[in-house]
């Protein structure tokens, strides 16, 4: 078993800005020269979020109202009101989807399905670079 690391930056606009990052990951897999096992990417972020979903225009604008609906920007926030950087529904966003996602691998390839992209969600009220930590583990 072997593991490799490897990180993906990212510059943002903030505001549930949606990234596909399949391209990338799956280049890292590539890389690794393991043919079989795991990939798990992770950001390490409080704002921030990863991911599957149709990377389709329908798809991200309903995702991004549906955050809307459940999270709204601007109700108030125990967190806002300690450090005043207005971004406490961003913090509770990403802890709903989480930050992290692991996709199993086959001979080389994700194995994600025909409609399924891996995606990066900041929710951060401001443009920010971001780090991602990816990490293949197989043989």
């Amino acid at each position: 078993m072997s593991v490799k690391t490897a990180t993906l930056q990212i510059h943002t606009r903030g505001d549930a800005d949606i990234h596909d990052i399949t391209e990338r990951v799956a280049a890292v897999v590539s890389q690794s020269g393991l043919r079989a096992g795991t990939v798990t990417v992770f950001c390490p972020s409080s704002t921030s979020a990863l991911t599957t979903l149709e990377y389709e225009s329908g798809a991200l604008s309903d995702l991004r109202r549906l955050f809307d609906e459940i999270v709204p920007q601007n109700r108030e926030y125990a967190h806002n009101a300690r450090w005043h950087d207005g971004n406490g529904h961003s913090h509770i966003r990403a802890a709903l989807l989480g930050p992290s996602l692991t996709v199993p691998f086959v001979e080389g390839q994700l194995t994600l399905g025909t409609w399924q992209q891996v995606i990066y969600v900041d929710f951060d009220n401001k443009p920010r670079r971001r780090e991602l930590i990816v990490q293949v583990i197989g043989e």
